[in-house]
């Protein structure tokens, strides 16, 4: 995935550099970009991260009405591609900027590993738990379109905007529960190319969470308490995606 993103971000730039390049030729739907407002339909995918921050040690109590320490450290150990859908509908404000409002369907997958240093193994190495967190998110991003000058059939363009998201499968049962809801701050680049019958743009964006994606009230409702130091290891979550997204307008 990390050769993707770097292979379309460096095709991105060879294509601004060689816009400049290239001698006039024939322009494709010379007219689309007049539109005042048009729609369209994208598709890519994505992968989603999130930031942790670790409390340290914390206080449990027993069954036997004793308390013990423990340290548990958790971080995602990997990244798993998942799948993004949507419309969007896009505003001409001038000859440069665009505003566009895109309602997105992102689906993945976040894995997590806890270690518990207070339990280790017969070789000094700590226990670990794991939990897979399946997520489908619906999104509303408001994105603002500064576009250079179109040359041929190409156009770049940088993008700034927010998503706020409502998290639709949220999970009671598990070490860890994210909030229903969460806002990222976005930014990104792209390029539009223009086909003979319609216009195809590329997109790479990355998103970071504006809020504490954690459910800090998880812990009360969990009916196994010795889940608790696992649950309560961690006191803030701030969710991170690396958006290549597809529109076809």
């Amino acid at each position: 995935m990390r050769r993707l993103i770097l292979f379309t971000y460096f095709y991105m730039v060879l294509s601004v550099i060689g816009v400049f390049a290239q001698s006039r030729k024939v322009q494709n739907r010379p007219y689309t970009d007049l539109r005042p407002f048009h729609f369209g339909a994208l598709v890519g995918t994505h992968v989603q991260d999130i930031e942790f921050k670790n409390v340290g040690p914390t206080m449990l109590t027993l069954d036997d009405g004793t308390t013990s320490e423990r340290l548990v450290t958790v971080d995602q150990d990997r990244w798993d591609v998942g799948f993004t859908v949507g419309v969007l509908g896009e505003l001409r404000l001038s000859e440069n900027f665009q505003f566009r409002v895109a309602p997105t369907m992102y689906f993945g997958t976040r894995h997590f590993t806890f270690r518990n240093f207070s339990l280790p193994l017969s070789d000094g190495s700590p226990t670990e738990e794991r939990q897979e967190m399946k997520s489908a998110y619906i999104s509303v991003a408001s994105d603002l379109i500064f576009a250079g000058p179109r040359f041929n059939n190409h156009r770049p363009y940088i993008m700034l905007g927010v998503n706020p998201m409502l998290n639709l499968t949220p999970k009671d049962d598990d070490y860890l529960k994210l909030k229903r809801y969460d806002a990222y701050l976005e930014a990104g680049l792209g390029c539009d190319f223009y086909l003979p019958y319609v216009k195809f743009r590329t997109e790479l964006k990355f998103m970071y969470g504006l809020i504490n994606s954690l459910d800090t009230e998880h812990g009360k409702h969990l009916r196994d308490k010795t889940m608790l130091q696992y649950t309560n290891s961690v006191s803030d979550a701030r969710s991170k995606m690396i958006a290549l997204t597809f529109y076809f307008e």
